[in-house]
């Protein structure tokens, strides 16, 4: 399901790209070296045997798996008497009525599919017809498939529980659509469409109108790949794609469902705990299960959340206390993804009403969310709040908070993290975050949301560096220090985690302390564009990708070896867009407590995975490590951990003060 959902994100930007500078006839080669439709053609390689992997997985693994807990997917053809009974009269009370066939000739323009939508291309015979292979024997229609219904459809099972697909359902019963035709072929189908937006922000008057505008066009992007489900016949395959403008690379042929993260509803048809993973129970800090509020106990000192391990509430929380603190006078805070039902929009909309300053950046234009994003703008709007959308040309991706508050003095409490204010995705993906009430953090944070918000130039930066002012400049330095002193002949290490290694100039540094000697340990989930292990070039690189339960998210960079490492925890992984076209921060670990824990828990602890790690190698394949008895699951290790401070707060719960008694009158 995950793989096929990055699968469509990528063609609906990075091939949808392509086909428009195909188009528009660039003759330009890209980084590779190749041109857009040799880049083109790769990709269609490489897809169609991801594909195929694709097929021997769920064949081979997931079929036999579910089966054997007895839950079965059937195919109409596989139907017995009472699963076809069955599945008419569902068909029959529950679908046809929401059904519309769309002919398809002269009269009839193929119609417009929506994007990712599943749906039934049929290929019909006019009953009575004598001459058998005259192609005007043969009509196209579309049935589009209801995004309301349920897709997975119960049908009595013998024992177990079996399950058919909505669309096989359809395609099953197309002939009572059809009334005078019989059925050659029913087949479901599947259209990815370009689905980025082209947004001129200088001419823009009204940037969220101009987004919104774009979406609505957006509906209309041209048509980048067609998945076919099943032995879908050639004919009906280039009736498809002919009507789609799709050549034969664009059609890949699905051995299992189209659209595999519907089948996430299987989850939700077993309550048997067997059959899931052992719940997260997130822990949260000692300090703040029975702190009385959270800016109290941020002033005494820096706190460090490791997510989803550790609660992501207590960021929740900081937001909705500040809403409800008479002393506090304003807060502001970035947006880039946020939930459906965010508590972060409600409590800042409380805050505004009860007379709070405050002062929200929505991203307008985070890639998806945008129509999320809008809503959220709108609401916050309407409830009093400050809302900005950035800088032109910028994405604002950094993830910050500030609230400013009334004590002996106006004291100023920050939270900084590498996740998105997020309580969904805080419980899937691995995140670090601190809070601080330190003056040099919350100058740097106050400077930092008067450059988004008004007119302003970048300042001399106390403790972060910023994209696209520095950022890059700063890593780079951190880089070459090390090299230095790999060249003094002092000890020198640098260990960076991140999603993605891109940037050409980081690169060639990284490259160029390595040669120097320093021992270079890296964390790369995603794309990594650097090549380890070459003689000369990287021998001292090492790269790791750990890819578990959890989406390893955090972006953590330490330089220097053993006491003098720097650690910073940034937004930015090490690519052009983070350092160019995002405004993204990286804040330094001061607190030698925490400093020692992210240095010799989070990261130490992640480098020795050797379970769920796999190792790049020069010519950029990944392999395995030789699994050895006792080896570490680093993510395990870090649930395991989250387990016993839970359990050692329920042995050990704090000491709470026992109040005075009342005086006797």
């Amino acid at each position: 399901a995950i793989v096929s959902s990055n699968l469509d994100e990528f063609f609906m930007v990075r091939v949808a790209g392509l086909k428009q500078q195909q188009l528009g006839g660039v003759s330009e080669t890209g980084a590779d070296g190749l041109l857009p439709n040799e880049q083109l053609a790769a990709i269609s390689t490489i897809v169609h045997a991801m594909t195929e992997e694709q097929h021997g997985v769920w064949a081979r693994d997931i079929l036999p798996c579910l089966q054997r807990y007895g839950l079965h997917l059937i195919a109409p053809d596989a139907f017995d008497a009472q699963q076809r009974t069955a599945a008419r009269a569902h068909f029959a009370q529950n679908v046809f009525p929401a059904l519309t066939p769309l002919a398809v000739d002269p009269g009839h323009p193929f119609p417009h599919l929506r994007n990712k939508s599943i749906n039934v291309a049929v290929l019909l015979r006019k009953e009575g017809r004598r001459r058998r292979k005259d192609p005007r024997d043969t009509s196209l229609a579309v049935v589009q498939v209801p995004a309301v219904l349920e897709r997975l459809v119960r049908i009595p099972a013998a024992s177990g529980q079996a399950f058919a697909l909505l669309e096989d359902i359809i395609a099953a019963f197309a002939g009572d659509l059809f009334p005078g035709y019989a059925v050659k072929q029913a087949t479901a189908f599947r259209v990815t469409r370009n689905w980025d937006l082209d947004i001129d922000e200088e001419e823009s008057e009204d940037l969220l109108n101009t987004v919104k505008d774009e979406l609505r066009r957006r509906d209309r992007g041209a048509a980048v790949r067609l998945e076919l489900a099943g032995d879908a016949p050639a004919e009906l395959a280039q009736s498809l794609a002919g009507a789609l403008k799709l050549a034969e690379q664009d059609i890949y042929r699905v051995r299992f469902p189209l659209q595999p993260t519907d089948l996430l509803a299987f989850v939700d048809a077993d309550p048997r705990p067997e059959l899931r993973v052992e719940l997260l129970q997130p822990s949260v800090p000692p300090e703040l299960q029975e702190a009385s509020s959270m800016c109290s106990t941020i002033a005494a000192r820096d706190i460090l959340l490791h997510h989803p391990y550790e609660s992501f509430d207590p960021v929740v929380r900081f937001i909705q206390e500040a809403a409800e603190d008479p002393k506090v006078l304003a807060i502001k805070q970035t947006l880039y993804r946020t939930s459906g039902d965010s508590p972060f929009v409600q409590a800042l909309s409380r805050a505004a009403e009860n007379g709070k300053q405050v002062t929200v950046l929505v991203e307008i234009k985070a890639r998806f969310d945008e129509a999320n994003n809008i809503a959220w703008a709108r609401r916050l709007e309407d409830a009093g709040v400050h809302v900005v959308y950035g800088l032109i040309g910028l994405k604002t991706h950094c993830k910050i908070a500030l609230v400013v508050r009334r004590e002996d003095r106006i004291r100023r409490y920050v939270h900084l993290g590498t996740g998105n204010y997020n309580p969904n995705t805080a419980r899937q993906y691995t995140d670090v975050s601190i809070f601080s009430a330190r003056e040099d953090l919350a100058d740097d944070a106050s400077a930092l949301f008067n450059l988004l918000t008004g007119y302003a130039e970048p300042p001399q930066w106390k403790r972060f560096a910023v994209a696209p002012f520095g950022l890059q400049e700063r890593i780079l330095a951190l880089i070459e220090r090390e090299a230095q002193r790999a060249r003094a002949g002092e000890p020198a290490r640098i260990v960076a985690k991140m999603n993605s290694l891109v940037d050409p100039a980081v690169i060639r540094g990284l490259y160029s302390a390595s040669t120097a000697g320093v021992q270079i340990d890296l964390l790369v989930r995603g794309i990594c564009c650097l090549r380890p292990g070459i003689p000369g070039v990287s021998e001292n690189i090492r790269v790791l990708s750990v890819v578990d339960r959890f989406l390893e998210h955090s972006r953590i960079f330490s330089f220097g070896s053993s006491e003098r490492a720097e650690v910073y925890v940034s937004s930015a992984d090490w690519m052009p867009r983070n350092f160019n076209r995002r405004i993204e921060v990286m804040f330094p670990i001061d607190d030698p407590a925490l400093r020692s824990r992210v240095l010799n828990d989070i990261l130490a602890v992640s480098l020795a995975d050797g379970v769920k790690a796999r190792r790049l190698a020069p010519d950029g394949t990944y392999s395995r490590a030789q699994r050895s008895e006792g080896a570490v699951r680093s993510q395990e290790h870090f649930l395991r951990q989250a387990r016993r401070w839970i359990d050692n707060a329920r042995r050990n719960p704090p000491i709470r003060p026992v109040a005075a008694p009342a005086a006797a009158s």
